[in-house]
């Protein structure tokens, strides 16, 4: 509880800077919580920080389908899937060719190169259970889980600034956030910080994404279990995915009042705040500085060849 207040906390005060001083209310919450990341370290906060950045935010993420109707999906097309299918394809690729260049495990090349291309840390996480075990799998993991989460934090901030300036329209701008950004936090952050329309579509776009988590984790178990090296534990699946599509089912295809739908966006909206709070409080940039310098220029080329990649296919596809 003390974790989940604290996080709640700062929400409504970037919800205050927000309207008061017309300010994106997402990029208050993640500046503000950094500069509390010391509640982050330890003590009584630290659980209900995880929670807030874990189990509140996909909470948020399943009840954003209350606000995304039926004709923006059908607005978006084919598109949007072949862009994402063909763009995590090439980086989980690249990932592989680029880490056997710097001499680095294969398996840290398949980690950080899912976790770049699909969904950020949950992706990591999720890999990393249906890896073979090895001696260094939990210092790659923790590593990949640090990177993905400071890149996809700069990239919430510099995206939007950066691809303002190229000319695309608000759908366009969605589905390249959507499509490059890591983690789902950071892609709805960025979203609407651009506009609502824009939001829409990157979370429509980055929900393509994580869907792709299950094919690619379901086939790195069966080629653990070919080649007798099964992997222990369990595989986390991405409930989050699940609920969105069960609401946006419900509130397109069923009779509901206004309010109810209303309710829920106000509700998602509560959360999501409260999860970049979060996530900023965990945000620790320092961590960073005991990292072999070839497994960071390994994520930061990942990450780089994965927002060119898709801005090329944009603007030769547009």
């Amino acid at each position: 509880m003390p974790g989940v207040l604290a996080s709640l906390t700062i929400a409504m005060a970037a919800k205050f800077l927000s309207e008061h001083y017309g300010g994106p209310v997402m990029l208050f919450a993640l500046l503000l919580g950094m500069a509390f990341h010391f509640l982050s370290e330890e003590g009584r906060c630290t659980d209900g920080i995880e929670l807030s950045s874990s189990q509140i935010l996909r909470i948020g993420v399943a009840l954003l389908g209350a606000r995304i109707g039926i004709d923006q999906v059908m607005a978006l097309g084919w598109y949007p899937v072949a862009l994402v299918f063909g763009s995590i394809l090439a980086t989980i690729l690249a990932g592989l060719c680029l880490a056997r260049v710097l001499g680095l495990n294969k398996y840290l090349g398949l980690l950080t190169s899912g976790a770049v291309a699909i969904c950020g840390a949950s992706a990591a996480m999720a890999i990393a259970s249906a890896l073979p075990k090895h001696s260094g799998l939990e210092r790659d993991t923790i590593f990949t889980v640090v990177g993905v989460t400071t890149l996809s934090t700069l990239a919430m901030i510099t995206y939007p600034i950066i691809i303002s300036s190229i000319g695309l329209d608000h759908t366009q701008v969605g589905i390249f956030l959507g499509a490059t950004i890591h983690d789902v936090a950071q892609v709805v952050g960025a979203g609407y910080m651009v506009s609502e329309e824009t939001g829409d579509v990157a979370t429509l776009t980055k929900l393509l994404r994580v869907a792709m988590l299950i094919p690619l984790v379901l086939s790195l178990v069966i080629s653990a279990r070919l080649r007798h090296a099964p992997s222990e534990g369990h595989t986390p699946l991405p409930w989050f995915l699940f609920g969105f599509v069960a609401v946006f089912a419900l509130c397109n295809l069923a009779t509901l009042p206004a309010y109810f739908t209303t309710t829920l966006v106000d509700i998602s909206r509560w959360c999501l705040v409260t999860a970049i709070a979060a996530l900023g409080m965990k945000t620790s940039l320092g961590k960073l500085a005991a990292i072999g310098h070839k497994a960071i220029f390994l994520i930061v080329g990942e990450t780089l060849f994965l927002a060119i990649l898709v801005l090329i296919v944009m603007k030769f596809t547009a």
